[in-house]
C-alpha cells in the first residue's frame, strides 16, 4: 500500500494541502489543512482536492419578517442559523413591524428584535426597509440605534454594498446624496472579486431614470455583482445585463405560503463565494432541525392585521374553449378612499383550467365584494428557468382598466366560469 504527501499550491503558496500517511509522524507545519489516509492502487472515492479554498466562505441571507409576521418564525431562524454556522448574516429589510410614530411601540418592537439578533452567534448586517424606515421619526429612531442607512464593507476581496430604497421615506427610490455615495465606492473598489449589493424593494421594476438605481446600475456596469431584495413575500429571480437579481420570500413574513410554485415560503439563503461567483442554496426553516430534531421554544408572538372573513373561490379559466393553464388570475378592489385598485388575491391557472383564490393564506378563497378580474401569462410566478416570458394571452386583459371580466363574490362557496376570447 503506498503512502503519499501531496499539497495544493495557489499563486506559488501552499494554500491546503492532503498527506496520505499512516504513521503518527506530524504533518510539515506548511499544511494548512492536512488529510491522512493510505492509498492503494485503486480508492474507495473520486478524487482527493478538498473543496476548501481559504477564498471561499458562506454567510446566510434572512428575508422579510413582518407585514403581519407570524409567530415563532424568525426567532426559531435565529437557533437553525447557528446550528448551521456561517460566517455572517446579511438582510433585506423589513425587520420590525414599524408603520407608527408610536415612539414607545417602535421602541418595544426594536427591543423584541435585537433580543432575536443578539442570540446569533456571528455577525448580523441590517438593512432597512420601508416598515423600518416609514415617516422621519422611524428615520430618526433608526440613526439613533444603527446610524448608518447605507454603508459599504469588503471581506475576502467581495465587496457588500448595503443601501436603502425608501429615502426619503416612502419614496421608493435613492437620494442624489446616496447615489453619489455608491457610485464612490464602486469608483474605489474597482478590482474586487465580486460585487455583492443589498436594499429592500426591487425599484428596478419602477423608473430607475428617476428613483437612482439607473445610475448605481450604470456603475455597476464591466463588473461582476449579483443584487438581493425582499419587499413582495415572493421568490422571483431576474437578470439585468447579465448579472443576477434575487428577490427572496420570507423569514417569518406575511405569506400566503403557498409553496415553490408560487415562490412563497419561509426560507433562508444559504451562499457560498467563490472566486467564480455566489453559489445559492434556497434552504427551506421546517428542513433544518439539530441532532434531537427539536427546536427551542421561543416566544416571539404574532402580528396579524384586521382580516376579513374569506369565503371559498374556485372555478375554470378558459382562452377560446380550452384551459388557460399557466396564467394567473388575480382579483382586485377599489380602496374605499383613493379609490385604487388594491391587489386583493390570485392563482395560478391549472391543465385542465381549474383555479382556487387566496388572499390571506393558501387558498382561503376571498372576502365578499365585486372585483374586477384580470388574467395573464406572461410568468408572473418563477418558472423553470426563472425568467419572464410573453404574455400568451390578450392584453386586455392584463389591466384592471380594460379587463371585462368582473366577480361577485358573497358568503358561501363561489364558482366563477371566464371565457376568454381573442
Amino acid at each position: 500500500m503506498k503512502r503519499v504527501l501531496a499539497g495544493l499550491f495557489v499563486a506559488g503558496v501552499l494554500a491546503t494541502a492532503v498527506a496520505f500517511s499512516g504513521s503518527q509522524t506530524p504533518a510539515s507545519k506548511e499544511l494548512a489543512a492536512p488529510l491522512r489516509i493510505d492509498t492503494a492502487d485503486r480508492n474507495p472515492w473520486t478524487h482527493l482536492r478538498l473543496n476548501n479554498d481559504s477564498d471561499n466562505f458562506q454567510f446566510v441571507i434572512v428575508s422579510d419578517r413582518t407585514g403581519g409576521h407570524r409567530e415563532k418564525i424568525f426567532s426559531k431562524a435565529v437557533e437553525q442559523i447557528n446550528l448551521l454556522q456561517p460566517e455572517f448574516v446579511m438582510s433585506v429589510g423589513d425587520l420590525i413591524e414599524g408603520y407608527t410614530v408610536d415612539l414607545e411601540r417602535l421602541h418595544r418592537e426594536w427591543k423584541e428584535f435585537q433580543t432575536f439578533t443578539s442570540r446569533l452567534e456571528m455577525p448580523f448586517f441590517y438593512v432597512p426597509g420601508n416598515h423600518d424606515i416609514t415617516n422621519k421619526i422611524q428615520d430618526d429612531l433608526w440613526k439613533e440605534k444603527f446610524g448608518r442607512r447605507y454603508y459599504h464593507f469588503v471581506y475576502k476581496n467581495v465587496l457588500f454594498l448595503v443601501l436603502h430604497s425608501d429615502d426619503p421615506p416612502g419614496s421608493s427610490s435613492m437620494s442624489n446624496e446616496q447615489v453619489e455615495y455608491a457610485k464612490k465606492v464602486l469608483a474605489e473598489n474597482p478590482n474586487v472579486s465580486w460585487t455583492m449589493v443589498f436594499f429592500h424593494k426591487p425599484i428596478w421594476l419602477g423608473n430607475i431614470e428617476k428613483n437612482g438605481w439607473g445610475e448605481i446600475e450604470k456603475a455597476l456596469n464591466g463588473r461582476n455583482y449579483t443584487v438581493f431584495v425582499g419587499h413582495v413575500h415572493r421568490y422571483q429571480k431576474y437578470v439585468r445585463n447579465g448579472m443576477n437579481y434575487y428577490q427572496l420570500a420570507t423569514t417569518g413574513g406575511g405569506s400566503r405560503l403557498r409553496g415553490a410554485r408560487y415562490g412563497e415560503f419561509d426560507h433562508i439563503v444559504w451562499v457560498t463565494m467563490k472566486k467564480t461567483g455566489p453559489v445559492l442554496a434556497n434552504i427551506m426553516l421546517d428542513g433544518i432541525l439539530p441532532e434531537n430534531l427539536k427546536l427551542p421554544d421561543t416566544d416571539e408572538p404574532v402580528t396579524q392585521y384586521d382580516r376579513r372573513p374569506t369565503y371559498p373561490v374556485k372555478g375554470f379559466v378558459y382562452y377560446e374553449g380550452t384551459p388557460a393553464a399557466g396564467a394567473t388570475i388575480a382579483f382586485h378592489l377599489p380602496h374605499p378612499i383613493t379609490k385604487r385598485m388594491i391587489y386583493a388575491g390570485d392563482a395560478i391557472v391549472e391543465g385542465d383550467g381549474s383555479f382556487v383564490m387566496s388572499t390571506y393564506s393558501a387558498f382561503d378563497g376571498a372576502p365578499a365584494g365585486e372585483y374586477i378580474v384580470t388574467v395573464v401569462n406572461a410568468g408572473k410566478f418563477i418558472d423553470e428557468d426563472s425568467k419572464p416570458t410573453k404574455n400568451l394571452l390578450p392584453a386586455r386583459y392584463a389591466s384592471t382598466g380594460t379587463s371585462p371580466l368582473r366577480a361577485l363574490v358573497k358568503p358561501g362557496p363561489n364558482e366563477f366560469v371566464f371565457e376568454l376570447q381573442p
